[in-house]
């Protein structure tokens, strides 16, 4: 089977990320960046490294870049370059398209003009952060739609020695255990009758409202 390759438009802190963690899981990747510099100090670390304008069809046309399997665009505050980036790439045919959005308004302009994924990488390291602050034992939080999440949430002094059935965190909160990662194993299917022990991490989801009174009902 073929390896995927990808193409990571805008090279700032989020797409130079993309493309270093892409490139070091042994995928084909092209960088590209208005700025030459930045495709410089990328040059070592992806397949391929490229100075050009991504508002420009014939530039990314000469790329190949409809080749590609899936074009990340991560361009940073210009919004307008964008929007017009993704423009030409959906009309160019990419198979999948990746934006980058920096509010809520441009990520539905974005998927109002067709891109399959808009993330916010902003927004979603703020709600991880937050989510880390409030309580202590949330490991990770994870934005599925706009009213879903999944938490992952370390058991706390009140969980440990209890199971699920005992914990009755569905009928409680409305949330659902998902899997319970002792150790280095992980249970996807946990039963009613398996305990909490002491480390043990909760994989749980559910709607927002109910994570938050999940988490607020165990601070530590």
């Amino acid at each position: 089977m073929a390896k995927k390759q990808y193409a990571v438009i805008g090279m700032g802190r989020f797409g130079s990320s993309v493309a270093n963690a892409l490139s070091s899981m042994g995928f084909d990747v092209l960088a590209i960046d208005a700025n030459e510099q930045r495709t410089q100090e990328m040059s070592n670390a992806v397949t391929h490294a490229v100075s050009a304008d991504s508002t420009d069809e014939e530039a990314l046309r000469a790329l190949g870049i409809r080749n590609f399997d899936v074009v990340v665009v991560a361009i940073g505050q210009d919004i307008q370059a964008s929007i017009l980036t993704t423009l030409i790439l959906k009309d160019m045919g990419v198979p999948v398209l990746i934006v980058k959005a920096q509010n809520e308004l441009h990520g539905k302009v974005l998927q109002k003009i067709g891109a399959d994924k808009v993330i916010y990488p902003e927004r979603d390291m703020g709600l991880r952060v937050a989510h880390h602050l409030t309580s202590p034992n949330i490991l990770d939080y994870i934005e599925l739609s706009e009213d879903y999440s999944i938490l992952e949430m370390k058991a706390s002094e009140q969980m440990i020695g209890k199971n699920l059935l005992e914990l009755n965190i569905r009928a409680r909160f409305g949330c659902n255990v998902m899997a319970i990662k002792s150790g280095g194993s992980m249970n996807i299917s946990p039963y009613a009758e398996d305990r909490i022990a002491d480390g043990d991490v909760l994989v749980i989801v559910g709607h927002k409202d109910h994570l938050t009174k999940l988490e607020l009902a165990y601070p530590k």
